[in-house]
């Protein structure tokens, strides 16, 4: 059922700085800020030969990732993002199993506009997990 790592998200104080840190002291391809309201969270990919490093950094009062921020001001690593083929097999086949999906427990299209999902992080050794459907390339 799980695919590759698709990316880690580490939620950022200071977006401008973390992406300029990845692009000029580490020589990484890093992409442009996107605002994701819907989300609630200002995105940007720095993109690795395997996989991705997603920064994360708060849009507005009632972002997700402001708590995390509040709770480790210096930012952190926030979620792991696995590929599974259908987001919605893969969360009724894991609920079935005992795991909790957050939220309403409906896919939501994430910052690569695919579906996701995010799995309770109690129930995966304390990290949050999102799955995500591939896309294609």
């Amino acid at each position: 059922m799980i695919g590759r790592l698709n990316h880690v998200a580490i939620v950022v104080p200071d977006l401008e700085a973390a992406a300029k840190l990845y692009r000029e002291n580490m020589g990484a391809d890093v992409s442009e800020a996107v605002d994701m309201p819907a989300n609630g969270v200002t995105t940007v990919f720095v993109h690795l030969p395997n996989t991705n490093i997603e920064l994360l950094h708060p849009l507005g009062e009632n972002s997700p990732v402001a708590n995390f921020l509040e709770r480790n001001p210096a930012g952190g690593i926030h979620h792991v993002c696995y590929e599974v083929d259908d987001v919605v097999v893969a969360r009724d086949r894991l609920k079935a199993l005992g795991a909790r999906v957050l939220g309403d427990g409906e896919p939501k299209l994430g910052a690569h506009g695919k579906p996701t999902i995010f799995l309770h992080p109690k129930d995966f050794f304390g990290t949050l997990v999102e799955l995500e459907e591939p896309s294609e390339s």
